[in-house]
């Protein structure tokens, strides 16, 4: 669609995103009221938020406006999943400048529309506001379908640490577009539109899953979440972790270890959970360490060791990854 987004003006705008979205049997009613009524069979809902800002989460000449819209319902509706929940619905929150080209925030919406999709969910409302900058919020919201949520905070010594998911290859894409080159695209895609394992975290919680974390921060910041909650340590063996060829040529390129990405690198928004020793783990779930008593050292090591190198990703303090 050509023209900008002060020329449509804001009840256009609305008509002409609300025109490109779909629904699940979930929403009762959606786009155009008040608000948006979404079914609760549970009768709890999960509910997550998030902001994405331009120039802090993402850049235009790095990610068209159809990559943010899948990252940015991606990242949210992996917090859903992470609760042992299912996602059901999405709402957005947008600011952009008015002379903004209209394309923009309708491929976002597509962008948006597809990534619930994925995931079983779909866009029920929102808002649009004119601003200096373009600034994406989400809140999604999911169903626990009788099942208990599964926290941070049920974590106990002997459990297993298993994770389902990529782990630093959005990091990996990210330093391979920081030094202005667009391959390997497997990595620079995984950076743009992460894949988040939605289904796996309903069914940690069916297999007993005692704690439960999408990997956002980094790995070891998130399984920190973990120990903290849980008051125990968390030890990871990174042998245990494949790496793959692809990730060791990129670090060789850039001067960095890749364990480093895999360790403290956010944003794949795979699935790291604590299971109890006895239970049987699908081959998609990978055991990567273990829950111990808590000690001295900080809540998670690293081969039996603190991890010593920077890493991982502070709102307040930015990216502090070395």
């Amino acid at each position: 669609m050509k023209g900008t987004v002060g020329e449509l003006g804001e009840f256009g705008l609305i008509r002409e995103l609300t025109s490109r979205l779909t629904t699940t049997p979930a929403v009762r009613v959606g786009p155009g009221d008040d608000a948006a009524v979404v079914a609760a069979p549970d009768r709890r809902v999960v509910a997550s938020t998030d902001i994405l800002l331009e120039g802090r989460h993402f850049r235009r000449d790095w990610s068209t406006a159809y990559d943010v819209g899948r990252k940015a319902a991606a990242q949210n509706l992996a917090d859903i999943a992470a609760m042992g929940a299912v996602p059901t619905a999405l709402l957005l929150g947008l600011v952009v400048p008015s002379e903004l080209p209209v394309a923009w925030p309708t491929e976002l919406m597509d962008g948006l529309r597809d990534e619930c999709q994925v995931a079983g969910a779909s866009v029920v409302g929102g808002d649009v506001v004119r601003g200096d900058s373009i600034m994406v919020s989400i809140t999604a919201l999911g169903d626990l379908r009788n099942q208990e949520p599964v926290t941070r905070a049920g974590a106990q010594p002997g459990d297993l640490v298993a994770v389902t998911g990529w782990l630093g290859w959005s990091a990996a894409g990210y330093a391979v577009l920081a030094r202005g080159f667009r391959s390997p695209r497997a990595f620079v895609e995984a950076h743009r539109r992460p894949e988040p394992p939605y289904h796996a975290g309903p069914a940690a919680a069916g297999l007993g899953a005692t704690a439960m974390c999408d990997v956002s921060d980094g790995l070891i910041a998130d399984l920190g979440h973990i120990a903290e909650a849980s008051k125990v340590r968390i030890d990871i063996r990174s042998g245990a972790i494949d790496i793959p060829s692809q990730m060791n040529d990129i670090g060789q390129a850039v001067g960095v270890d890749p364990m480093q990405w895999v360790l403290t690198g956010g944003e794949d928004h795979a699935i790291v959970a604590t299971f109890p020793p006895d239970v049987k783990l699908p081959a998609r779930w990978k055991v990567i360490g273990e829950v111990l008593n808590p000690s001295a050292l900080p809540q998670v090591t690293v081969d039996g060791a603190p991890w010593t190198k920077k890493g991982g990703w502070d709102h307040f303090g930015g990216d502090i990854e070395s």
